[in-house]
């Protein structure tokens, strides 16, 4: 059988008070085009349809019209979970009438779980939808008072799963979560992916998923397997922040044969616009090829400059954001760091108050500013340590 897996389309998403929803549905059509020469037999988009609860119409439309090209024109099913961005129940809503078409949506995660099963010339595939859900929801579920984490969840789910899983037939999961080598805390790879715990471990360990033949994930933007190649992520359709800047986006193309077995691949997509960072002096930036480009500019001028983002623009019309990067050679890495943060927040600062005010702020207001600033990061890094 042969399976596309996606995930973190994030239609409707709003990037630096830019909305994707035309790069979205550019990349869409590259996707549909892979479709058509790859003809894979199912999809999985694993959660993070929509950026929001609430997705814009434009979003909403997209996804309906490429759903219905994907599942009615070219009669391919689709598989998907709600993730952590979605609502469970906007998603849910009508899945048992979209089955019989073959679109298979699972926005809340039920006690009576029962997998989507489809053939193909060895036999029956087993896909189990596991959509996105707080332990609080999983604990209610099962009446459960020890489930009190996301390992918790994922443990108690999968138990579920395989205390009626036919262990002849072929096993495939679908979910939306952190899930890491060991169960450990790893730092998110983009800035977009929402925390989902505050004050607690969201991780999950991959040695949950071992009944699994694969493993489809949706949440982490970087696609990456994690403890063996058989546990997957996707990652993100497009860059959705500057920490993404230098990831390949794209899809997995899963082969899996009759024992279960898996070959994967990867297939990139092409944005219509790169989103990537450029760094230099203000007049140096000014003589490159002009570029659509959406860009993160980073200044090294020693000196102020002054309307930066006007003359940015003259050259990259897309540019998103200008910083300036001044880090002293005197002082160790770590408070250079330090120093960098408190530069773009004091220019943000600045303006902020001018925009409120009506006036740029005083020396002792700046002072005020930078000194609570640098009791928040002090805080910030200690709590990390």
């Amino acid at each position: 059988m042969k399976i596309f897996h996606t995930a973190d389309w994030h239609l409707g998403k709003l990037v630096q008070g830019v909305y994707m929803t035309e790069d979205q549905h550019y990349i869409l059509q590259q996707f549909i085009q892979a479709i058509d020469e790859e003809k894979p037999d199912v999809i999985i988009i694993a959660g993070d349809l929509y950026d929001r609860s609430m997705p814009p119409i434009e979003a909403v439309n997209l996804l309906n019209d490429v759903l219905a090209k994907i599942v009615l024109e070219k009669k391919i099913p689709v598989l998907a979970v709600a993730g952590n961005h979605d609502s469970a129940g906007r998603l849910n809503f009508g899945s048992r009438l979209m089955r019989d078409s073959g679109l298979y949506i699972k926005g809340q995660f039920t006690k009576n779980h029962a997998p989507i099963v489809l053939n193909d010339q060895h036999g029956e595939v087993h896909f189990h939808l596991v959509p996105y859900a707080e332990p609080a929801t999983i604990r209610n579920i099962f009446e459960d008072e020890s489930i009190r984490s996301h390992q918790d969840s994922m443990r108690k789910i999968i138990e579920h799963i395989t205390e009626d899983m036919d262990t002849s037939k072929r096993h495939v999961f679908v979910g939306h979560a952190f899930v890491t080598k060991y169960g450990e805390e790893e730092a998110n790879t983009s800035d977009s992916e929402r925390p989902l715990s505050i004050g607690g471990s969201d991780c999950v360990n991959a040695a949950l998923f071992k009944p699994f033949h694969y493993t489809a994930l949706g949440h982490l933007h970087k696609a990456h397997f994690v403890l063996n190649e058989t546990i997957r992520y996707a990652g993100s359709i497009l860059k959705y922040s500057l920490s993404e800047h230098l990831h390949e986006k794209g899809f997995l193309i899963i082969e899996l044969n009759e024992q279960g077995n898996t070959t994967v691949s990867k297939r990139k997509l092409v944005p219509r616009r790169d989103l990537r960072v450029i760094e230099g002096q203000l007049e140096e930036l000014l003589t490159f090829t002009p570029s659509e480009d959406y860009v993160f500019v980073r200044l090294t001028d020693k000196i102020s400059v002054t309307s930066t983002m006007e003359r940015i623009r003259s050259v990259f019309p897309h540019a998103m954001h200008v910083e300036r990067k001044v880090l002293r050679q005197d002082m160790p890495r770590e408070l250079q760091v330090v120093e960098a943060e408190k530069l773009e927040d004091i220019d943000l600062f600045r303006s902020f108050f001018t925009d409120i005010i009506g006036i740029q702020p005083d020396e002792d207001t700046e002072r005020l500013f930078t000194e609570m600033l640098q009791e928040l990061l002090d805080e910030e890094r200690e709590t990390v340590k």
